[in-house]
């Protein structure tokens, strides 16, 4: 595999429909929209692309599919997911939706292959063997999983010569289960690259809105995040300051501390300026008063980010 950046790019936002970009995010985006700006992350050297079968019903899928037919395949990394709840009883329900994800992208493997939550958990990760055999996998991930799930599932990986290579969480300056209940110390301590999603909070953490510019009233986030927009000022109010003392954006100095922390960010992107951030963001450092002035405001702000689905991990 070719080298991993320091940040993923993400397309949840991409799809339309079902738990896609419209109902969840408030956009509508085409094809002929996202081609700058997936042509400005490649030659950015960001290539880590994430996306899941469930985004929009495969819609993620097929506009990232657009894109990769377009380059070497090699040069490429491609993570997406098997999500239980879609599961359909068949022989092999993980490679049925595996080859339904392959035909989406238009290739013949993914880098990264990921259970998306617990739900039925164990019982999904000794299918995954088969397809890691086969080359039709590269790599193995859990997303939502507690810390006892995760090692649960490297312990059955174990028993056939594979391991967990990855682990995907919601992860935030607001939101630190992983920290907290050791998951982030377990990946360190054997090797496991712990993506973290939703970094910027879906955007309350962008820089991009406030109390007097509020997210789209009509989306999911905005309805989950305008109320606590009001306790996150101090916060905000911070990170801008130390970002105008390194000539960088709000959005900027988050991902860095993320990047900081050991972890690799998952952005979404739906313009150029947002890969340009994510570029820029795997240049700053920040100084240990730095990182903990945030985090010690962060937890003051007392807000719970958690996200519906992730009652799964406790």
């Amino acid at each position: 595999m070719t080298k991993i950046p320091k940040i993923a790019l993400g397309t949840w936002s991409w799809g339309a429909g079902f738990a896609g970009s419209d109902q969840v995010f408030g956009n509508n985006l085409s094809v002929e929209e996202l081609q700058p700006v997936f042509k400005t992350a490649i030659e950015s050297g960001l290539n880590l692309w994430d996306t899941a079968l469930v985004y929009g019903m495969g819609s993620s899928e097929k506009a990232l599919g657009e894109f990769v037919k377009q380059y070497p395949r090699e040069e490429l990394i491609l993570s997406t997911k098997f999500t239980p709840q879609l599961a359909k009883e068949v022989e092999n329900p993980i490679e049925e939706m595996l080859n339904s994800s392959l035909d989406n992208l238009g290739t013949d493997f993914v880098d990264f292959y990921w259970i998306h939550n617990p739900v039925g958990a164990p019982n999904w990760v000794a299918g995954m063997i088969p397809l890691l055999k086969s080359g039709k996998i590269k790599q193995i991930g859990v997303s939502n999983h507690n810390l006892a799930q995760i090692k649960e599932a490297n312990d059955i990986l174990a028993t056939e010569g594979f391991k967990i290579s990855a682990v995907q969480n919601h992860y935030s300056l607001l939101y630190r289960f992983s920290e907290d209940t050791g998951i982030l110390d377990y990946c360190n301590e054997n090797g496991i690259i712990f993506f973290s999603y939703m970094v910027l909070e879906q955007g309350a953490l962008s820089g991009n809105y406030n109390t007097q510019n509020p997210l789209p009233e009509n989306s999911d986030r905005g309805k989950i995040y305008n109320k606590i927009l009001p306790q996150l000022e101090e916060l905000m109010n911070a990170i801008r300051e130390i970002g105008d003392s390194k000539n960088a954006s709000v959005a900027q100095i988050v991902m860095a501390w993320a990047i900081a922390k050991n972890t690799l960010p998952i952005i979404g992107v739906t313009k150029i300026k947002q890969v340009e951030d994510a570029v820029k963001a795997t240049t700053i450092l920040l100084s240990q008063e730095e990182m903990e002035r945030i985090e010690i405001l962060a937890a003051q702000a007392n807000v719970d980010t958690k996200a519906s689905w992730e009652k799964l991990m406790s």
